[in-house]
């Protein structure tokens, strides 16, 4: 387990690393209001974690503590929007398609409509110091 957890957390902290490193270069390349960093790390994150399931459906051509690390690790701290997406394709291949149009709705809604929340607690929160 402790190995596991290990793994993992060296996988997400390059993920994570690799995230802001490169979202600060496209922001440096392209200067736009628009989320160009954010969608273009999410769309790679996505390929990312799609090729890695199609590796991995193969057969053993990679070993579970390489998995780990590459796909809950590495991919789930570049982009948490990967593991979103593979979480759907999975839903569509289960032929569950009302659960599919529950989780993304709810994923969505739900998700902004907390980061909105939680933006507004915290700046309540902060503006009583």
């Amino acid at each position: 387990m402790y190995k596991g957890i290990l793994i993992v957390g060296l996988g997400g902290f390059l993920g994570s690393s690799s995230r802001y490193m490169l979202t600060q270069l496209i922001h440096r390349l392209f200067i736009t209001n628009f989320p160009l960093g954010t969608l273009l790390i999410n769309i790679i994150g996505c390929f990312a974690l799609g090729f890695l399931l199609g590796i991995f459906e193969k057969g053993s051509l990679i070993s579970p503590e390489l998995w780990l690390f590459l796909t809950v690790g590495f991919c789930g701290g570049f982009t948490t929007f990967s593991t979103f997406s593979a979480d759907s394709l999975n839903l569509i291949n289960d032929r569950e398609i009302l659960y599919l149009i529950l989780y993304m709705g709810l994923s969505i809604f739900v998700g902004i409509s907390c980061t909105f929340i939680g933006k507004i607690i915290g700046n309540y929160i902060w503006s009583l110091k």
